[in-house]
């Protein structure tokens, strides 16, 4: 597939916003992360240099948040933000592949540390990273009382 905006060919529509969605649910969540953090007495960091960090990064300014909080509700917090920032990964450091099908779509890898596994992203991907981000704000709307 082609747009007028570039002559480079593309994956369907619907696959590219799929693939747009997951940056902005994911960013949406971030920035509910900083939020989050910010509340936190023990952070000595502010918004601009919260916003500067990797997502990654921000898991242990997260941890200082919480501590005093439940610790079921934090465990499952940090568990599904460690997977979302891994499956993030995946997404942005992906590269394009011709499938067996023909169609233009996105490739990974896993690290060599994690198996260097090579997958497809696929639609189902994009939509279980987007229904994680969905739990994860939940657990967040939790933590901050709502």
């Amino acid at each position: 597939m082609y747009e007028n905006y570039t002559k480079q060919s593309l994956p369907t529509e619907e696959y590219r916003l799929l693939a747009g969605t997951c940056l902005c649910v994911f960013a949406l969540n971030s920035g509910f992360i900083i939020e989050n953090i910010l509340e936190s007495p023990e952070v000595e960091k502010d918004w601009y240099e919260l916003t500067d960090m990797t997502s990654g990064s921000l898991i242990p300014e997260l941890k200082k948040r919480l501590k005093a909080e439940n610790k079921e509700l934090s465990d499952e917090i940090l568990d599904v933000l460690s997977d979302l920032v891994e499956r993030r990964n995946r997404i942005i450091h992906s590269f394009r592949i011709t499938n067996c099908m023909d169609e233009q779509v996105l490739a990974t890898k896993t690290k060599i540390s994690k198996g260097n596994k090579q997958f497809e992203i696929t639609e189902e991907y994009m939509f279980e990273f987007i229904h994680l981000n969905d739990h994860l704000s939940d657990l967040l709307h939790r933590l901050r009382g709502f």
